[in-house]
């Protein structure tokens, strides 16, 4: 193996550094494409399936949120349908004892 004293004696210190890094950069790239890449390429894939099931969650939600609602609503009706009929059976009796106790 070539003494880097030499190398650097015949071409400098910038030159034999710059090829240095020249290296490292070559090692880190191919590093990442080859064992990051597709580590990132099958997290992308599993973010894509989790937001589909978020988004599918969120409808059903919303859905389920309509269908509460209306059951309130309608449940609200008949309570005050149920309110009102019950108002004027005791108004009846209030009535029908009221004029029967002063005949």
């Amino acid at each position: 193996m070539v003494d880097i004293a030499d190398l650097i004696s015949k071409y400098g210190f910038p030159i034999v550094a710059a090829v240095g890094l020249g290296a490292i950069i070559k090692y880190v790239w191919s590093w990442a494409t080859t064992e990051i890449k597709p580590v990132i390429s099958d997290a992308n894939a599993v973010l894509i399936a989790l937001i589909d099931r978020i988004r599918m969650l969120d409808n059903d939600l919303i859905r389920l949120n309509q269908k509460v609602n209306t059951v309130l609503h309608l449940r609200g009706k008949t309570i005050e349908h149920e309110r009102v009929e019950a108002e004027e059976a005791i108004n009846k009796k209030n009535d029908s004892a009221a004029s029967g106790g002063s005949s």
